[in-house]
């Protein structure tokens, strides 16, 4: 399936993955989800500034986070036609941020990037963690996911987050 990947970097900023590290966690991640049409996902790694106006903007919470998904389409829908790409929608990612968190995690910058990028696709795709049974169930298929990533070894050991506070606002 050929999926689109537009990835943007913001100046100053630095990628713990290298840009077809990221295409193929997420072309792993739309293949084990059984999404059988090909998606555009925009992708843009972020300062903790951006990130926070984004957060403000979007969710009326004035701080920075590690990720923001915003969805456009799903690709179940049936007003796509038969072959037509679905623009999935787009996954903000703050690396400053994800690295200081993987320190208090105890993991990698590069396992927790590639946790919270899995975390925005799934989001696109559906998922949510606003109840204790979606958490669950995400927090599992997340696990799952990471555990198939094409990475320079099996990513194990990572603490999920599930942005619980989220339920609280």
């Amino acid at each position: 399936m050929d999926n689109e990947y537009d990835i943007s970097i913001e100046e100053g900023v630095v990628s713990p993955l290298e840009e077809d590290c990221i295409c193929s966690c997420c072309d792993l991640i739309l293949r084990e989800e059984g999404v059988e049409r090909p998606c555009m996902v925009s992708i843009s790694l972020v300062s903790d500034e951006r990130i926070r106006a984004l957060n403000d903007a979007w969710r009326d919470v004035d701080r920075a986070t590690d990720v923001i998904s915003l969805e456009c389409e799903r690709p179940d829908d049936p007003a796509l036609a038969p072959g037509e790409p679905c623009e999935l929608g787009d996954i903000v990612l703050a690396p400053a941020f994800i690295a200081r968190q993987a320190l208090d995690y105890g993991t990698s910058e590069a396992d927790e990037f590639r946790l919270l990028l899995t975390h925005g696709l799934l989001h696109l795709l559906g998922y949510d963690h606003l109840v204790e049974d979606e958490a669950v169930q995400m927090e599992a298929r997340e696990e799952e996911l990471l555990a198939l990533m094409p990475c320079d070894a099996p990513i194990t050991g990572v603490i999920l987050t599930r942005h619980r506070e989220d339920a609280a606002e």
